[in-house]
């Protein structure tokens, strides 16, 4: 077989064949090609491979393989003859005893096969199948060591198109010689490599039982194999090998052994200990193996850090003893019904371990539930710093004041200054602030927090982030920029885990609702479908799918979504931290005149923000929404309640006053009175803040309800430049205002204008209004009229402009 060699390789091969003067040696792990190229220089040379003795040698040239397998006499042999014949001799560079040296030494020439580049390993493949997906694959499975690419090119499987290519069982079996040939202790170092510890000469002299120069020797040994690579690590299609063919139970006890010995040193098992799941080793150094590296997965991987607590009773832990770590990892994961099963089997049993450990985990699960005085009781209970602050929250969370102020006084500041310690007092300081102090610095106390939990957030158990508690002020406040950063860093982070990864993403849909991006939020809200949502999670899930229904006009998502939300109330007790989707659910009861259903959750949720004293940053959706379903009902007494409950708070704080502005118009407009200048100024301020869509609408309403043609052009085009459309040209007659037509829409053709750009047909719409397709062809020429649009297509655009983009009402 002729050697596959590079350029220099060749010449340098070419020139040793000419030059018949000097000793040749080929030095090269096992795998390296040695006997190949020795094979092709004795054929070049007209000289055959000798296997001994060698005393009565008489050839001109005397070719010898495996020199490092020979013994004494037969080196010493080969020694003598190098004095009366030209030598060529092929070995390994491990073992080397002395005799092997000097005689090595003798060379003056040296070849050192090296491992095959891409192209050579290209060259091998069968004909046919040369690719550069495959060439890689090849080169990356063996290291380019030209025995092992023979192996698995001559075994690989026909091509299929689409598959990934993958290492035959052929072309591992092949290994299986090699490794019932090594030495005990080589192997166990490969045992080793394939667990990871690489060069770890301090782990291997204790592993191994072998002082550092023997250690090192092993070391040697297993790199002449070829299957051990300079840095101690198995090449990829070794470690295959050694998996399939190396009984499991041996594998097992070498990462068993390793575990122990790292423990011992303080040093991380996971990398160890994971590939033991499911293995059914046991034992009481294995329980202690998979428990320690449980500890190790919970911040990174909590599901597999059950898996381990699992294990580590499996393998004889009692239960009881890891059952509140093994319920906090799967709190983390995820697994709230499971966590709380075993939490609550820990607190009732007095003799069970961690038991105040286990009680912060099921009052975090019971948060994510909205049960916020049950899982304040259980956080005082569990006498820890972090349970008095989270204690706290939940107290305010349900309007207790005093109790929140009380719990919160008792936490103390003695301990350490961690990142986590500092998160959890700002947050805590922060909602405080929020219903006693400025919103300014609330919102700066939580942003505060939210940054310095990012680190350490991912493998904290919370009952909320100050990421969401942070978002939701700034929500409340107008300050939609804030509130997007606070969840999008929340998100990369995974501050709190599984538990509050779908409570961020569910922020940033309803960002993006209020934004005006409704296609956008109904495809996030599309995507977490398939998620399990807790009923905090469930309330604002369905409250935005209200609010995407109601903003693009689609009364028939609206009305199956109220189904939902009647259960979604049920499930969730009313608390602070959900008046923002209260709000939202306000305006879609009166669109469809279901009040009643939430006139108890709301006279809970006055009741605990009276008992709060009427906070305006937690107040203000509660306004928002009541004014917006005033003026579905056309209650203008209670729109101007609420007005003026936002006006007073504006006199107080003027980021208020976008808000009370806007609402000063909508009752303004209730009464028929349009002032342009108040409307566009309000609009641009709303839009200033991110709430594009109400924006755009109280323009658009605006334009409906002025008589004055030049306002409603104003207004139109304020409305559409709000949006982000472009503003057609058009030219407004200076006529006397008796001559301009009225333009004002009624309730009626409104119903009608949304229904009609909502895509419905003439009979669809009357069908939905209970009347006939006749008159609702008559309301749409009249607005056609009225508006003054040249074509169907421009009633269309101008009626989306005024109900909203695609089209809402209320």
């Amino acid at each position: 077989m002729t050697p596959i060699l590079d350029d220099a390789a060749a010449r340098h091969l070419e020139a040793l064949a000419t030059d018949q003067r000097g000793h040749v040696s080929v030095v090269a792990p096992g795998g390296y090609g040695k006997t190949t190229l020795l094979h092709h220089l004795a054929a070049v040379l007209g000289a055959a491979v000798h296997t001994g003795p060698f005393d009565q040698v008489t050839d001109d040239v005397l070719v010898v393989d495996d020199a490092h397998l020979l013994d004494d006499a037969d080196l010493a042999q080969l020694r003598d003859a190098a004095a009366r014949t030209r030598l060529v001799v092929a070995a390994r560079p491990w073992p080397r005893p002395a005799a092997l040296a000097e005689l090595l030494d003798l060379a003056q020439e040296q070849l050192i096969p090296a491992p095959f580049t891409k192209e050579q390993v290209r060259a091998c493949l069968p004909a046919g199948r040369r690719t550069d997906a495959l060439a890689e694959f090849v080169h990356t499975e063996t290291g380019g060591v030209p025995g092992f690419v023979d192996r698995l090119a001559r075994t690989l499987g026909p091509d299929k198109p689409g598959t990934k290519a993958e290492v035959p069982v052929a072309a591992l079996a092949e290994f299986r010689p090699e490794l019932a040939r090594l030495d005990n202790d080589v192997l166990r170092f490969m045992l080793a490599a394939d667990a990871g510890v690489g060069l770890h000469l301090d782990l291997l002299v204790d592993l191994l039982d072998r002082d550092a120069a023997a250690v090192g020797e092993i070391v040697e040994a297993a790199r002449s194999t070829g299957l051990v690579g300079t840095a101690g690590a198995l090449l990829p299609i070794a470690r295959r090998a050694i998996r399939a063919l190396v009984p499991v139970e041996r594998r097992a006890w070498m990462r068993q052994r390793l575990a122990e010995l790292q423990l011992a040193r303080g040093g991380q098992v996971l990398a160890l200990v994971r590939p033991l799941l499911g293995t059914g080793i046991g034992g009481a150094a294995a329980a202690t193996a998979f428990e320690a590296a449980a500890a190790e997965a919970l911040p990174v991987d909590p599901a597999l850090s059950a898996r381990l607590y699992e294990a580590a009773v499996t393998a004889g832990r009692p239960p009881l003893q890891v059952a509140a770590l093994r319920a906090e990892a799967l709190a983390l994961a995820g697994d709230l019904d499971g966590a709380l099963r075993l939490a609550d089997e820990v607190i009732t049993t007095e003799s069970a371990a961690r038991r105040r450990h286990a009680a912060g985990v099921a009052a975090a699960a019971l948060a994510h539930r909205g049960q916020l005085f049950r899982s304040a009781q259980l956080y005082r209970w569990s006498g820890t710093e972090e349970g008095k602050q989270f204690a706290s929250l939940g107290l305010l969370g349900i309007g207790d004041l005093a109790d929140a102020r009380e719990v919160r006084g008792q936490a103390s500041s003695d301990g350490p200054p961690t990142s986590l310690s500092s998160a959890l007092t700002l947050m805590s300081n922060g909602l405080h602030e929020s219903v006693a102090g400025t919103p300014t610095t609330a919102l700066s106390m939580m942003v505060r927090a939210s940054g310095l939990l990012e680190p350490v957030g991912r493998g904290v158990l919370l009952p909320d982030s100050p990421a969401a508690l942070g978002a939701l002020l700034a929500l409340h406040y107008g300050e939609l920029s804030t509130a997007s950063s606070l969840v999008d860093r929340a998100v990369a982070a995974g501050t709190g885990g599984a538990p509050l990864a779908t409570r961020h993403q569910l922020l940033r849909t309803w960002i993006t609702m209020v934004r005006g991006n409704l296609t956008a939020a109904a495809e996030q809200l599309t995507a977490l479908r398939g998620a399990h949502l807790e009923p905090r999670d469930w309330l604002f899930a369905v409250a935005i799918e209200l609010g995407v229904a109601r903003r693009a006009g689609d009364t028939n998502t609206l009305g199956r979504a109220w189904l939902q939300a009647g259960e979604a109330l049920l499930r969730h007790p009313m608390d602070l931290f959900t008046i923002l989707p209260l709000g939202e659910l306000m305006v879609a009861a009166a669109r469809l005149r279901e009040e009643a259903r939430l006139s108890a959750h709301l006279d809970q949720a006055r009741t605990l923000l009276k008992g709060l004293g009427n906070p305006p940053l937690w107040a203000t959706p509660l306004w928002w929404g009541g004014l917006h379903a005033a003026v579905i009902a056309d209650e203008v007494d209670v729109a101007e309640e609420h007005v003026e409950a936002m006006e007073r708070a504006a006199a107080k704080d003027e980021q208020f006053g976008m808000v009370a502005a806007a609402g000063r118009c909508w009752v303004e407009l209730m009464a028929g009175k349009v002032d342009p200048d108040a409307v566009e100024d309000a609009s641009r301020g709303l839009h200033a803040a991110g709430f594009t869509w109400d924006a755009a609408r109280l323009a658009g309403r605006a334009a409906t309800r002025t008589s004055d043609r030049k306002a409603m052009v104003r207004l139109l085009d304020c409305a559409r430049l709000l949006q982000g459309k472009p503003v057609a040209a058009r030219t407004v007659p200076d006529e006397p205002r008796s001559s301009i037509p009225e333009v004002t829409l009624s309730e009626r053709e409104l119903q009608v204008a949304e229904l009609v750009v909502s895509g419905m047909t003439y009979k669809d719409v009357g069908d939905r209004l209970f009347i006939s397709a006749k008159t609702v062809e008559h309301h749409v020429a009249r607005m056609r009229q009225r508006l003054g649009a040249s074509s169907r297509s421009e009633l269309l655009s101008q009626l989306r402009t005024l109900v909203g983009s695609p089209g809402a009402h209320g």
